[in-house]
């Protein structure tokens, strides 16, 4: 049940007192970067300042624009000739964000991968396919070097080309898949497409999703779908990738590695601490990293502490499912709106697919919305598609305060994406 014993069943005083000691070294640590030691010398702070757990919030939190403005190597606490692997962010729309790696960093990052896979039941034995993009993108490398880690034999299968990873699926036996929630209903579409019955035609029994928020319901379609268990997990690059939260068998929150990690939710506009199960914005302090220890690093990303103990004996803290990234709320009308709360409508709908957009414009200086959403079958009853459309539209407007144009388009006719969903077009700038 366990990979790691000592470090996944610790009691929360063994937890407390090892992050304690640890945070002592990274705060050391951090005094080898120029960022850190300016930082702690303008607030007047030193790392023996740091007592407890709880004097973790004298420190200033770290952002995003803080790594764009250190750009390229200007965070390390290492010699560069210790660093043996940078991952970058793609900087499209600006200076990209760099982390970097030393061996040790990625030895621990591949046991943190290895022990959420061997939770949720992978072993040696098991044919472990990996749908995520390689090279630059953590989700390629960070799950590959995970499943060798635990033994299993892997398929580097990469994003993309439908055909050839259900090929892989069924010639190679995979057992356990990762994918994208969003690209595992594409594979399904396929699946159909090919004459290729899941349950019948393939041995896959697991599935790792992630990288794009998600709604519960959306993991059950998938699961009915593909025949499988989906275990939701939480990762970013920032934190070295995959492996920071993972869900155990009893798919009640993501266990968080609190042997790696600090964990504080703050309010996003406050940033002050919130009540434990309130929801808020997830912080980290990375307190087992050599090149490139983060202190107090704003996610961006909204979810909230699951009060209470898990059944599977772990005592490491358990993360909701992400609501939503703070700087991903849509403002509409005066409301703040998360696209996951238009999905967790959606969802409760038989008769919709998976796939929707949400597009918002300017009619007359009023901002509007429409949401078009695919629907799983064709549907040859006007009076039924009215009702239906009367329905989903009642539904949002008492969950999100406002009322949206709903439009039912037929499956297959919204953009598909190798990568990560589109959900929300906000024409509304080139509008005004």
């Amino acid at each position: 049940m366990y990979l790691h014993p000592e470090l996944e069943t610790m009691t929360r005083p063994e937890i407390e007192k090892l992050q304690m000691e640890r945070l002592k070294t990274t705060l050391q640590r951090c005094m080898n970067a120029p960022f850190y030691k300016k930082r702690f010398e303008e607030h007047g702070l030193k790392p023996e300042d740091i007592r407890s757990l709880e004097d973790l919030r004298k420190i200033p939190f770290t952002t995003k624009q803080d790594l764009r403005d250190n750009y390229p190597f200007g965070m390390s606490v290492v010699p560069l000739e210790q660093v043996v692997r940078l991952h970058s962010s793609s900087g499209t729309t600006g200076t990209p964000t760099v982390i970097l790696h030393t061996q040790k960093d990625l030895d621990e990052w591949a046991n943190a991968v290895a022990r959420c896979l061997y939770m949720v039941g992978l072993r040696p034995g098991d044919i472990f396919q990996n749908s995520s993009g390689y090279g630059m993108f953590t989700g390629g490398l960070g799950f590959q070097y995970g499943a060798e880690r635990l033994g299993m034999l892997t398929v580097p299968a990469a994003a993309g080309n439908t055909k050839r990873q259900i090929k892989f699926i069924t010639d190679f036996g995979t057992t356990a898949l990762h994918a994208i929630p969003s690209y595992a209903g594409r594979l399904y579409e396929v699946m159909e497409e090919m004459g290729i019955d899941p349950r019948r035609d393939t041995k896959l029994r697991t599935l790792i999703i992630g990288a794009e928020p998600h709604s519960d319901q959306q993991r059950r379609r998938i699961e009915d779908m593909l025949g499988v268990k989906a275990y939701n997990s939480f990762g970013m690059s920032e934190m070295c990738g995959p492996g920071v939260a993972f869900e155990c068998p009893e798919q009640n929150g993501m266990h968080i590695w609190e042997d790696y990690y600090i964990v504080e939710i703050v309010d996003p506009e406050t940033l002050e601490p919130v009540p434990e199960g309130e929801v808020g914005e997830l912080i980290l302090t990375t307190i087992n990293r050599e090149a490139m220890p983060l202190l107090r690093y704003r996610t961006r990303d909204l979810t909230r502490i699951l009060p209470g103990e898990c059944p599977c004996g772990r005592h490491h803290k358990r993360l909701d499912r992400m609501k939503g990234r703070s700087d991903d709320m849509m403002i509409l009308k005066g409301v703040n709106i998360f696209p996951i709360q238009i999905e967790n409508i959606l969802m409760q709908f038989k008769e919709l697919g998976s796939d929707y957009l949400i597009t918002l414009t300017n009619l007359e200086a009023n901002d509007e919305m429409t949401v078009e959403v695919e629907l799983n079958e064709f549907i040859d009853d006007y009076g039924f598609m009215q009702r239906l459309t009367k329905e989903i539209t009642r539904q949002l407007k008492d969950e999100i305060l406002i009322t949206p144009t709903v439009k039912l388009v037929p499956k297959g006719s919204l953009p598909k994406q190798e990568g990560k969903a589109v959900r929300v077009k906000d024409l509304r700038k080139t509008l005004i």
